[in-house]
């Protein structure tokens, strides 16, 4: 049970707002977001999802740059409400087909009418895009496609040699297309989020994945889906080891250490064949979370060196290092590492021909930035940095300086190797064909480089 529901801006305004009970201060919003603000200055770091000021329990995620926030005086269960806020943020970017500040504030009466049906007097009813057709009768009024920000080519889907732009699905699922035609399409990310931590000398520490494969579907009729993954994919390490470099496209066994499947999901024919059926609700959702700890070929290899270059200087050499194949690029890379506090200066030495690279020393937290456009499989690039201190260091400057870390989006691209055979779709008439659209996304969790 809640109290209250808003949404804030970046800058703390605030787009929507709903108290169902009444047992909350009605300034509430700014209270919440004086606390998120100044938590880091107070030394504490981000503020946790869950905390309780003067009695009240703030709950909050964010969800594309905006805070979803629930607020209640009982203890109600932390991961029920903050799944809530997630599904409530799911619904909204399901009716709006883009979810950002503009298409809450165009649509601000269709996200009340929403609100109201999902939760009455601080208690849930429902979260299902499709039941919520029933109730909901305010036609979504589309954002302007020009006034999104670019998507970049992580966001291509594909379907054998044709292509289609990742604003496809950023279209609502309750409109019609021009002319009241209903699209007849349905699209299938795999994205999977890595954790890598490398020793100074190179090698993995830590290693993890973890994966969805999230559907969003513009099908009309709820058709029954059958989506096949590798036949050859285990559940449960088992005490084996898959320390195989083989390509990231296909081969080789693929160990699960876990995975948990939407309630849409039937299972019936998965411990024979690996094949998933369901009858998807219309939106966006996650048929299939799943994790792996199993040693796997990082994408990039970082290694970073600082040494002392005479009297209140020293030089930090960055090499990264691309380990997939040539016919794979990452894109929007960004490399992070803390220098020592009493950094004054950095010069910067890129190798010669670097094209599309930034680099930029932060003064105020004493950090060095690099970024790269995009890097092409097997590449390596090396950034050579000249820093110069306002006194002299008595301690090691090793120590005083890293880690470094990482951050990147690598499209068509999987780590863990799991793959979507074929996604069928069950025929309503013989003319009936569905365009199906599958995209792999690899990105960086946690990726981190020990000196």
């Amino acid at each position: 049970m809640i109290s209250q529901f808003f949404v804030l801006s970046q800058r703390g305004d605030n787009i929507v707002f709903r108290d169902y009970r009444g047992e909350v201060p009605k300034g509430s919003a700014e209270i919440f977001f004086r606390k998120v603000k100044f938590w880091k200055e107070d030394g504490e770091g981000d503020a946790p999802p869950v905390f309780n000021l003067d009695g009240v329990n703030y709950f909050h995620v964010k969800v594309v740059g905006l805070l979803f926030v629930a607020t209640t005086r009982i203890n109600a269960s932390p991961s029920l409400v903050l799944e809530l806020l997630q599904r409530i943020a799911r619904v909204i970017k399901d009716y709006l087909g883009v979810l950002n500040e503009d298409s809450l504030r165009k649509n601000f009466v269709l996200v009340y009418e929403l609100l109201d049906e999902v939760i009455d007097f601080g208690y849930v009813q429902t979260t299902s895009t499709e039941v919520l057709k029933s109730y909901v009768f305010n036609e979504p009024l589309v954002v302007d496609s020009a006034r999104l920000p670019p998507l970049g080519p992580a966001s291509i889907f594909v379907q054998g040699s044709k292509r289609m732009p990742g604003t496809a699905v950023t279209k609502s699922v309750v409109a019609n297309e021009p002319g009241g035609r209903k699209r007849e399409e349905i699209f299938v990310d795999i994205i999977e989020k890595i954790s890598v931590t490398f020793s100074s000398s190179g090698y993995i520490l830590t290693s993890e994945i973890d994966g969805t494969i999230q559907m969003k579907s513009y099908l009309t009729g709820n058709p029954e889906i059958r989506l096949a993954l590798n036949e050859d994919l285990s559940i449960g390490r088992g005490g084996k080891s898959i320390y195989d470099y083989s390509s990231s496209s296909g081969g080789g066994t693929v160990i699960l250490d876990d995975c948990n499947f939407h309630e849409s999901v039937h299972l019936d024919n998965f411990d024979i064949d690996r094949t998933l059926v369901l009858v998807p609700p219309e939106g966006e959702f996650p048929v299939m979370n799943y994790r792996m700890t199993q040693e796997f070929k990082p994408p990039f290899r970082i290694n970073a060196l600082i040494e002392e270059a005479g009297s209140l200087k020293a030089e930090v050499i960055l090499k990264v290092r691309a380990e997939f194949a040539s016919n794979i690029t990452a894109n929007t890379i960004n490399i992070q590492m803390p220098l020592p506090t009493f950094t004054t200066r950095v010069s910067f030495e890129l190798e010669p021909g670097a094209v599309g690279n930034t680099t930029d020393f932060k003064e105020a937290n004493k950090r060095l930035e690099w970024g790269l456009k995009k890097i092409v499989g097997g590449s390596e690039h090396t950034l050579r940095a000249r820093l110069t201190f306002s006194q002299e260091s008595h301690g090691n400057i090793v120590k005083e300086a890293g880690p470094v870390s990482m951050t990147f989006t690598i499209p068509m691209y999987n780590v863990s190797r799991l793959q979507v055979k074929y996604l069928q779709i069950a025929k309503k008439s013989n003319t009936y064909n569905p365009y199906r659209w599958v995209r792999y996304v690899t990105q960086a969790n946690s990726y981190v480089a020990r000196l």
